[in-house]
């Protein structure tokens, strides 16, 4: 049998040619050419005749409201961290795109998970990077059990093998067989330890190529939904940190999660980038230990101090979709060597730190621009809302003017341009949190209409409609009189 024909078509102008080059010979590009498998030629039986033509063509639509409908039966992962970010857990037929770093635990998370899973459902567990004893030597750590030679650990590489309770393993890199293993199992569960090493026999490409991953990954979502199983796919990035492949790949999925972490702490956060059977933004919260992932019942104690307030410090209430976290911010200002000074933010957008600067000097006359400014999130987390804008105030003006904020006060706000305080959402959610870890003072923008609600938790609410005001109300002085 002969190979298909492959085609490699330019990204940028369409234009197309059999032979790969560097660089299009239609418009010039460079890098654009990506390939594809040609498309087979027209069969004249399928061609409408001429007389079809008159004849009106069949309906194939419906009336919405004709539609049937079915329960949506989500399935407990056996984590509510990863049900969390889910959605409430997985819908079967969907896709779900899990991509990390090298080396933070996403076939550890995925592992661990479809050992839960297979109590109660079928779940076929694709390990394409390594072999079926590499799997086995990790599931035995996750599983706590002791060594025991020949145990099921015969057979080829292309041979499922079963681990344990509905749990069925197969290392292979070959696309076509995968499909077969998937049609003759039928599981419930399915995972493709990693996309990127899938390989398509029919495209002449190397595995994790872009023509290779789009393929690979349409003919997985076509079986998925066909029969129903939730299919997890295990992602690679990039050294920018982005999921490789191409973008198709993202559009394709229904869900696509990020497993991040920083490699010097143990914890490993889960976000949801897209979901279309839940909510975006959720985050799940993982500590890395000896036997694999534990869920963190209180992040927050995680990006906590330890120790007493110092100067420099503050405590927000940042929200990651329905989840509250108290996080503290530190900030170190001092005076600069050179002619520009130096501006560095961690877990914060650095031109959010300049905006606020830049306020700041505005509004309160602090001469900031001739000092250098350190910013740092503790514990690693990246806070992209404009809530913490206030706790960012109040952290760079207590560390310039030497000053330490009362024990037990969290800052929450949005800081405008003019110096004016912005509500933030979801504050009586972030109150409720703070008041469980046993804060006593809040600093809100003026207006949340949470008087009653903050005395019923037991915290004093300080309102303010200025950042000046708050500061005043939360540092206890008057941060712009007799500046040094």
């Amino acid at each position: 049998m002969a190979r298909p024909v492959t085609q490699y078509v330019c990204t940028s102008c369409g234009a197309q040619t059999r032979q790969f080059f560097g660089r299009c010979s239609s418009c010039g590009s460079w890098n654009t050419l990506v390939e594809q498998a040609a498309a087979a030629p027209a069969d004249s039986r399928r061609r409408r005749p001429a007389a079809a033509a008159i004849a009106p063509a069949p309906r194939r639509s419906q009336p919405i409201a004709a539609v049937g409908e079915r329960p949506l039966q989500r399935l407990a992962s056996g984590y509510g961290e990863l049900d969390r970010v889910l959605g409430g857990g997985l819908v079967p037929g969907s896709l779900v795109l899990l991509g990390g770093d090298p080396g933070i635990g996403k076939s550890t998370l995925l592992l661990q998970s479809a050992r839960a899973m297979a109590g109660r459902a079928a779940v076929l567990y694709v390990s394409a990077e390594e072999s079926a004893q590499q799997v086995k030597l990790r599931w035995r750590r996750l599983a706590g059990m002791e060594e025991r030679g020949g145990e099921g650990e015969g057979g080829g590489e292309s041979a499922a093998t079963g681990v344990g309770g509905d749990f069925q393993l197969l290392a292979e890199t070959d696309l076509e067989l995968v499909l077969q293993e998937l049609e003759a199992l039928r599981p419930a569960v399915a995972i493709i330890d990693s996309i990127q090493a899938l390989h398509d026999a029919e495209l002449a490409s190397a595995p994790g190529s872009v023509a290779q991953v789009r393929e690979c990954a349409a003919a997985l979502a076509r079986i998925a939904k066909r029969q129903d199983t939730a299919l997890l796919l295990v992602g690679h990035v990039t050294k920018e940190g982005m999921l490789a492949g191409p973008k198709v790949l993202e559009h394709l999925v229904d869900a696509v999660l990020t497993f991040e972490g920083d490699r010097f702490a143990s914890h490993r956060l889960l976000r949801a980038v897209k979901n279309r059977f839940g909510a975006t933004h959720e985050l799940g919260v993982f500590e890395m230990r000896d036997r694999g992932l534990a869920e963190v019942s209180n992040p927050s104690e995680l990006f906590l101090g330890a120790g007493e307030p110092s100067s420099g410090t503050a405590t927000i209430v940042a929200c990651e979709g329905t989840r509250p976290l108290v996080v503290e911010l530190q900030a170190l200002v001092s005076t600069t060597s050179y002619a520009s000074p130096r501006r560095s933010a961690t877990g914060i957008a650095v031109n959010r730190l300049h905006q606020i600067l830049a306020v700041l000097e505005k509004h309160l006359g602090l001469p900031l621009s001739r000092f250098d400014c350190y910013l740092a999130v503790a514990g690693g987390l990246e806070v992209e809302e404009p809530s913490a804008d206030l706790g960012v105030a109040a952290a760079v003006v207590a560390s310039y003017r030497d000053l330490t904020l009362p024990a037990g006060t969290v800052l929450m706000g949005e800081l405008g341009l003019g110096g004016q305080l912005r509500p933030v959402g979801q504050l009586e959610l972030r109150l409720q949190e703070a008041a469980r870890l046993g804060f006593t003072r809040a600093v809100l923008p003026r207006g949340s209409g949470l008087a009653k609600a903050a005395a019923g938790l037991g915290l004093e609410l300080l309102e303010a409609g200025t950042v000046a005001s708050a500061l005043v109300a939360a540092l206890g002085v008057n941060p712009a009189a007799d500046q040094p």
